[in-house]
């Protein structure tokens, strides 16, 4: 007869880790080299809790040899100079950054009227209008992207990717 192992701290946060960290260094590699297709940053970015989760149980399952470690000097050297790093990260030292413009060049365009977007994107405003109506989306010149989700009920972003990428 065979018999089950109990669940276990062990038995889920090991295979968890494992299964997480496979997931975040492939989809970091991708995004290092600007290889960011459908959900791949939203996979990036919401399953690194899981990564968090299951490495936070396994770090409890293997807390004595992980102390044992952090007594040496090449384990407080490596808590440290990561540590530095990470403190170091949060400064831009004037320098600015794509991630730091994602929201702001998001609200600008999101807030922009159609006739600016249409200005931007190159394209005629009677065309970009003709291309949300086929969408469902009845809009004017003077109307923008936050007014049209709330009028249609739609995502912000759903109706910024019709305006900005052609089909």
């Amino acid at each position: 007869m065979k018999t089950t192992k109990p669940f276990t701290l062990r038995t889920w946060s090991t295979p968890l880790t494992i299964g997480s960290f496979i997931l975040m260094a492939v989809t970091g590699a991708l995004m290092f080299f600007d290889v960011v297709p459908g959900y791949l940053s939203f996979a990036h970015e919401w399953f690194s809790w899981f990564f968090l989760v299951g490495a936070g149980g396994h770090i409890a399952v293997n807390i004595r040899p992980l102390a044992k470690h952090l007594k040496s000097n090449w384990g407080r050297a490596n808590v440290a100079i990561f540590a530095i790093i990470l403190l170091v990260s949060m400064f831009s030292f004037g320098r600015i950054t794509a991630p730091q413009l994602k929201w702001p060049i998001s609200n600008a365009l999101i807030e922009a009227p159609l006739s600016a977007l249409a200005d931007v994107t190159r394209t005629e405003p009677a065309e970009l209008l003709a291309r949300l109506k086929t969408h469902g989306v009845t809009a004017t010149p003077d109307q923008n992207i936050k007014q049209l989700a709330d009028a249609h009920d739609m995502e912000e972003f759903h109706i910024l990717g019709l305006v900005i990428l052609r089909e």
